[in-house]
């Protein structure tokens, strides 16, 4: 994974000493029925805090829309958000800047994703193995694209949510208990969509489908790494070409926030049509959908055309 360094990284421990003596936790003179200020690493994440916290919380997102949250930069504004936050919910690993700052936050003060996720998928691209990228084998992050695992997540944050909020931990549970019907919902509907697909290999530009690819019994053959606007080399773009040709593959999945040159490369070579497989890293006014649930409907239709799955 493309380490860019944050360019507030400089000052980052001043500001982040200079903002800690402020509003974090619950001080003695925090109002009862105040809200919980809540900074969230990137829109999955955010949507979890704001489906389970709902109005006693307020969700700030640092990744804005549009942009591609692998590479986010930290403004000082931001670092001095995080550290007057509540609580920073985050997923490591997966925003070098955002660890980065973390790491000079109080233990209490944040709470990270991947110890919830059960991450345990290693990138697989096709370029991985002896000779390919230096990111060949990282733990791939992308675990929300799997409904289940961002429900056992979201629940996870509502308890967390609910030990900073005592008065409120009931109804964050019985939000958390409503997501998780609708995520239950949700994979029943992939798991009955995918269960006839005439090809099961699924070659993404983008290695961000694993998780989903298993829990539905696909198999993810992606052409470049984790992160999104990784170069594939020429050679894993030959080795994907005759992929492709001898599998009789269909359709190969580009995303919405970065450029689809890669897959329309392949496309192109082999006679397969491209279309859109939305990570779902940020929203943007090109997304298949407004929200989580409106997008992962708008993936599975593109699957079963794609594939296709009668």
């Amino acid at each position: 994974m493309h380490r860019r360094r944050s360019h507030a990284a400089a000052g980052l421990t001043v500001l982040l000493l200079a903002a800690c003596g402020g509003t974090s936790g619950e001080g003695p003179d925090r109002p009862a029925d105040a809200r919980l200020d809540v900074v969230a690493a990137f829109y999955p994440l955010a949507a979890l805090a704001e489906t389970v916290g709902a109005d006693r919380v307020a969700v700030t997102t640092l990744a804005p829309p549009g942009a591609e949250p692998h590479d986010l930069e930290l403004s000082p504004a931001d670092v001095r958000e995080m550290a007057q936050a509540d609580l920073v919910v985050y997923l490591s690993g997966f925003m070098p800047a955002v660890d980065d700052a973390v790491s000079r936050l109080p233990a209490e003060q944040v709470w990270d994703a991947a110890d919830h996720a059960d991450l345990d998928l290693l990138d697989a691209t096709a370029e991985s193995g002896p000779g390919g990228p230096a990111g060949a084998g990282a733990t791939d992050p992308h675990f929300w694209l799997d409904p289940l695992r961002y429900d056992a997540v979201g629940r996870a944050l509502a308890t967390a949510l609910g030990r900073l909020d005592p008065t409120a931990a009931a109804s964050m549970s019985v939000n958390a208990q409503a997501l998780s019907r609708r995520l239950a919902a949700l994979d029943d509907a992939w798991r009955k969509g995918t269960s006839a697909c005439t090809s099961r290999d699924l070659v993404t530009s983008h290695n961000a489908f694993g998780y989903l690819a298993r829990r539905y019994g696909l198999v993810q053959r992606a052409i470049a790494g984790l992160t999104p606007d990784s170069e594939p080399t020429p050679q894993a773009l030959a080795s994907t070409t005759a992929f492709v040709r001898a599998n009789g593959v269909r359709t190969i999945y580009y995303e919405t926030l970065v450029s689809p040159a890669v897959a329309e490369t392949v496309a192109r070579e082999t006679g397969a049509r491209t279309a859109v497989l939305d990570p779902i890293e940020g929203i943007t006014a090109d997304s298949p959908g407004r929200d989580y649930f409106a997008i992962m409907a708008a993936n599975l239709t593109s699957i079963r055309e794609g594939q296709p799955c009668p």
